[in-house]
């Protein structure tokens, strides 16, 4: 794959759907949502080639525990006979922009369309808080149900809730497993869906029947992913600002003095683009405690040593897409997701971080997830003074004290800093039975600001 490189282009003139960047780097990150078993992770597969569970953990159990994460490129036939869904296809991300088609007697040439960052979400409800995790890169959302069993789920109805807060306007159905039931069972268990997406923001999205494990019409869903699903309007202009998900040191044990490398963050750049050699800063970075000034933040600040969309080498990196961000930073301080929840930018141009926030929120009616019958009668109960929440700031999982409540204004205490904005947007979640539940949303309306 060629290399896009920034030094004889101008970045300005490009967009989201230039053939330039999506030759290298996906442009929209999709997030693959649903209950526990409801063949997630097989449909990722199915349309990437790549397999997200990969953990001993997830192995044994044959579930998602971490977030997972695969890219593909999405074609289409520039034959007007070839018919649909035929002429849609995808392909793993190291395909070039122009393949032939291999439909018997077509002739025609399958031209790249889309290249997209999947985001496979866990499905057990012990993982909700991990869901939220990634939704704060989501675009939109394939949410999946299981054709032979009733619908809704438990976290089919839980995670429906955490796309309304985050307000993702484009959501794509796909009814799984429909190898396992007969045309009746299928019918019923579509009409279910139309039931329980009546009303939400995912009303009249389409509905695709497969079987991800046959890997049976899933060219159809391909093709919704395309028609359905637009590409986001990007800054590239402006100051950069990255969410990370994930972060690694790739030096192998034993590794000689002169081949180690610096510490590797994973993520979605939600605004302004990274280049080589660009000083960044991450926050809120390393935070410890101070006798006089209390908790204290001293974020990080390195180079760009390199930038990867999975196997694709980068000079520049655009909004959109799961990056590889690779730095000078000691391998240590990325090591084992140590940097997960934090954000990425140029250095000195970072918003402030807090350890207070002034929040306007709004509940749920009713609890979302595990027994369903249970949760339509309780009630979400009002925010109490002193009692402690979960609260989803980007990807950061952080706990918080309320300290004061006025109406749909509270106050909470952050048990660690975050680095966020005014009016960003946040999640709620309450523990109750032993398990983070969502129970609502907020907006920042202003923090008190760490001292560094």
């Amino acid at each position: 794959m060629t290399e896009t490189t920034s030094q004889h282009v101008d970045i300005s003139q490009f967009s989201a759907t230039s053939l330039e960047v999506m030759a290298n780097q996906a442009t929209i990150n999709i997030g693959a949502i649903g209950h526990v078993a409801h063949g997630k992770s097989t449909l990722v597969k199915a349309i990437s080639g790549i397999k997200t569970v990969r953990f001993k953990s997830e192995l044994e159990r044959n579930i998602t525990i971490k977030l997972g994460y695969a890219n593909a490129k999405i074609y289409k036939c520039d034959n007007a006979k070839c018919p649909r869904p035929d002429c849609f296809k995808s392909f793993a991300s190291n395909k070039p922009v122009q393949l032939p088609c291999k439909r018997p007697g077509c002739g025609g040439k399958l031209q790249l369309q889309r290249h997209v960052s999947f985001v496979d979400c866990p499905g057990h409800e012990s993982l909700m808080s991990t869901m939220l995790s990634g939704a704060a890169v989501m675009d939109a959302a394939i949410l999946m149900v299981a054709a032979n069993e009733p619908c809704p789920q438990p976290q089919t109805a839980e995670h429906m809730g955490a796309i309304e807060i985050m307000k993702l306007q484009n959501v794509v159905i796909v009814q799984n497993k429909i190898d396992l039931v007969d045309q009746k069972s299928a019918e019923t268990n579509y009409e279910q869906v139309k039931s329980f997406i009546s009303g939400t923001i995912a009303e009249g999205s389409p509905i695709v029947p497969i079987s991800a494990q046959f890997e049976l019409n899933v060219d159809a869903v391909v093709e919704y992913l395309y028609r359905h699903i637009p590409v986001p309007m990007r800054d590239f202009n402006a100051s950069p600002y990255m969410v990370i998900v994930r972060s690694f040191d790739v030096n192998k044990p034993g590794a000689e003095v002169d081949q180690l490398v610096g510490g590797v963050v994973g993520g979605s750049i939600l605004r302004g683009t990274l280049n080589l050699d660009q000083a960044i800063e991450i926050r809120p970075g390393i935070t410890f405690r101070d006798n006089q000034n209390g908790i204290v933040s001293k974020p990080i600040v390195t180079k760009i040593a390199s930038l990867r969309a999975e196997s694709n080498k980068l000079q520049f990196a655009v909004p959109g897409g799961l990056i590889g961000v690779g730095t000078i930073l000691d391998p240590m301080l990325a090591s084992k997701n140590r940097l997960v929840g934090q954000v990425l930018g140029s250095a000195g141009r970072m918003p402030s971080m807090y350890k207070e926030v002034v929040i306007s929120y709004s509940l749920l009616q009713r609890l979302l997830g595990s027994n369903l019958e249970k949760c339509k009668q309780v009630k979400v109960k009002k925010l109490a003074k002193d009692e402690i929440l979960q609260v989803n700031v980007g990807a950061n999982k952080i706990a918080a004290r309320v300290t004061a409540v006025k109406g749909d204004r509270a106050k909470l205490v952050l048990n660690k800093p975050a680095c966020a904005e005014r009016d960003e947007q946040i999640s709620l979640s309450r523990k109750i039975d032993s398990q983070w539940r969502l129970v609502g949303w907020a907006t920042i309306i202003q923090g008190k600001a760490l001292s560094m």
